[in-house]
């Protein structure tokens, strides 16, 4: 067993910590909108066409499937450092941009390049993090990803409560349209963003390169360094010489072969599954599922807060078990779990239950999430790919969750619509526990072990 008294744990965790603040923005810009929407919606005078509202909505997802598909190229030719500073520059522009024009066309152009900033930012994360973390807290620092990401999703859902000034109750569209909400709240809301994300670019140019990259790219002695730095001689001698083994030679690995079908096959539909287990909705469509349950807009705003809240909590939860129960055990508990929770509120929209009840089991759905579809997906993504192939094999499963994500963003209008909230839910449900049975047959534990080792394990040999 290795000796981790050598581990400079606080170096280890400040690299985490900063290249987590892609997914703090991630979570921020993501989330922003679901506050800003009874606003803008008014603003722009989309509130009657579900069509546009949804193409508003998914707007930057647009932008994420770009950003998630150059994401892998950037990462292998640049490295994880460059895609990151270039993603936390788009984070500034786009956030101070969304806010600062009057037409649609406009608002759509600065959502749809912040997305590629979310894209960009959703794939190298939790590489980097991945790549520079000791195999026993790997799982711990990863989540780390999530934790920023719930913690930027907070401070949007804090942000949106605190610009917007409390809506009267029956005010008509165009008295909100015509309100201080209506006119500059929903642009402070994205404006906001930009002081984390300034700050996100000023400490990225503090951390160093990927040592795994580094290695692949021939710089032997600048990766032994930076992992002399994270825990000792030993350690970079023994995982310098494991990622050496991995990326002998620097020939360019096909992606598409049958020796990384499997695992490359895995990654995609725990990419998609992640999406399309529903929660997202919770998110972006706060308004219509809480008017569902009988809130108005200033109440929503409230639920949004504590939902955002308990998303916080329960992923910190998460950070202390995912090393411990490890990752299998928990995808299955939220798998199984969230399909439960569905099929309960399916049946109490179906029976027109509203209130406290709802509340209570929107919260739920969001707290069994959180602790485990959530924050475990993106470790286990980035985990599963061998080292030759990491960049472009996240690029695909990245591209492949914000395509789902854009499925589900822009369905959901015209799902609660046609089948109401009830079977659209219902839907859902089944969707989680197909997720539950294929995780039970195909998904491997990888707790505790190192990236070479788990290379080794799914794929079947080290690929030269």
């Amino acid at each position: 067993m290795k000796d981790h008294k050598e581990i400079n744990n606080g170096y280890v965790l400040f690299l985490a910590l900063v290249a987590a603040m892609g997914g703090l923005l991630f979570g921020y810009d993501w989330v922003v909108i679901g506050g800003a929407k009874p606003f803008y919606e008014r603003f722009f005078n989309i509130t009657s066409s579900p069509l546009f509202q949804g193409i508003a909505m998914s707007s930057a997802l647009f932008g994420c499937l770009f950003g998630a598909a150059i994401a892998g190229y950037f990462m292998d030719k640049f490295g994880r450092k460059i895609p990151l500073l270039f993603s936390a520059f788009l984070f500034i522009f786009t956030s101070l941009g969304t806010g600062a024009f009057n037409s649609f066309s406009s608002f759509m152009f600065f959502r749809i390049l912040g997305g590629v900033g979310i894209g960009i930012a959703s794939n190298v994360s939790p590489v980097y993090i991945a790549e520079i973390s000791p195999a026993h807290m790997r799982g711990k620092l990863v989540a780390v990803n999530q934790l920023t990401i719930a913690t930027g999703v907070l401070a949007a859902q804090l942000t949106n409560m605190l610009i917007a000034q409390p809506v009267p109750e029956g005010a008509t569209d165009l008295m909100i349209a015509g309100s201080w909400n209506g006119q500059i709240g929903w642009r402070w809301m994205f404006w906001a963003c930009s002081v984390p994300a300034a700050l996100f670019f000023i400490l990225m140019w503090f951390v160093p390169e990927s040592p795994r990259w580094l290695v692949k790219e021939g710089r032997v002695d600048k990766a032994l360094k930076i992992l002399t730095r994270i825990g000792g001689a030993d350690h970079a001698k023994q995982e310098t010489a494991e990622i050496s083994e991995t990326v002998e030679t620097k020939e360019r690995l096909p992606l598409f072969t049958k020796a990384l079908a499997p695992v490359l096959i895995l990654g995609v539909i725990l990419a998609v599954f992640q999406q399309w287990c529903g929660i997202n909705v919770i998110f972006n469509y706060a308004e219509e599922v809480f008017a569902n349950a009988g809130y108005g807009i200033s109440g929503t705003l409230f639920n949004i807060v504590l939902t955002g809240t308990v998303s916080l909590l329960f992923t910190v939860i998460s950070m202390f078990l995912v090393d411990r129960w490890g990752r299998r055990g928990l995808m299955l508990t939220g798998a199984g779990g969230l399909a439960i929770v569905y099929v309960v509120m399916a049946t109490a929209y179906f029976l027109k239950i509203k209130g406290l009840f709802m509340l209570i089991t929107v919260v739920t759905a969001i707290s069994i999430y959180t602790l485990t579809l959530a924050p475990i997906t993106w470790v286990l993504l980035s985990e599963i790919f061998p080292n030759k192939i990491r960049g472009r094999a996240m690029s695909v499963a990245t591209l492949s969750l914000w395509t789902a994500c854009l499925i589900l963003t822009i369905t959901f209008p015209i799902l609660n619509k046609s089948f109401g909230p009830s079977g659209t839910f219902g839907l859902y449900a089944v969707i989680c526990a197909a997720g539950f049975f294929y995780l039970l047959k195909k998904l491997p534990e990888t707790k505790g072990k190192t990236l070479e080792k788990i290379e080794l394990e799914l794929t079947g040999r080290h690929l030269e």
